[in-house]
């Protein structure tokens, strides 16, 4: 009897901490950091590459994965028959949840300089990024030809569940 007890209770351990482990998104245009992570558990970064474009370095526990998305994409040969259409539609109920699930993520930090080449349109945007720092995140339109975006959002499981199913 106890070796159950054992099982089930390291079982709904493992669950709780799936429900409740953060998920980071971080985009840094300047470090190049792209990546999702899921805490403990797994994290997929895009890096650059010589020989492809993009390589997709994916961590899982302890084992390390170098994945090209762009290699197969590119190798197929183009086959002679035309795929067949599906009539999608983009139902309102199907937006709603979507933009739900986007606002339970919580943005951590935010930092926006931008640059348009433009100094008259740069001028115009100075005294609206300006109003804006006072809100949250840090904006600042500069004229030195610089542009950056640092983003990094957080969210948990539980959350996103909630989100689907409440309505």
């Amino acid at each position: 009897m106890t070796p159950w007890i054992v099982i089930v209770s390291l079982f709904i351990i493992l669950l709780i901490y799936l429900l409740w482990m953060p998920i980071i998104i971080k985009i840094d245009t300047v470090t190049s950091e792209y990546f999702i992570q899921f805490k403990g558990l797994a994290k997929a970064s895009i890096l650059g590459d010589e020989q492809e474009l993009i390589k997709i370095k994916l961590k899982v526990l302890f084992m390390n994965f170098d994945l090209f998305p762009l290699q197969k994409m590119f190798s197929r040969k183009k086959q002679l028959k035309e795929p067949e259409k599906k009539n999608k539609k983009w139902t309102m109920g199907k937006g709603k949840k979507a933009l739900k699930v986007l606002r339970s993520f919580k943005v951590k930090h935010l930092i926006l300089e931008m640059d348009t080449g433009d100094i008259i349109l740069n001028a115009k945007l100075y005294p609206v990024l300006f109003f804006m720092n006072r809100f949250n995140g840090s904006y600042a339109i500069n004229f030195e030809n610089r542009n950056r975006l640092a983003l990094h959002l957080e969210n948990r499981p539980i959350r996103i569940i909630k989100s689907i199913i409440n309505p």
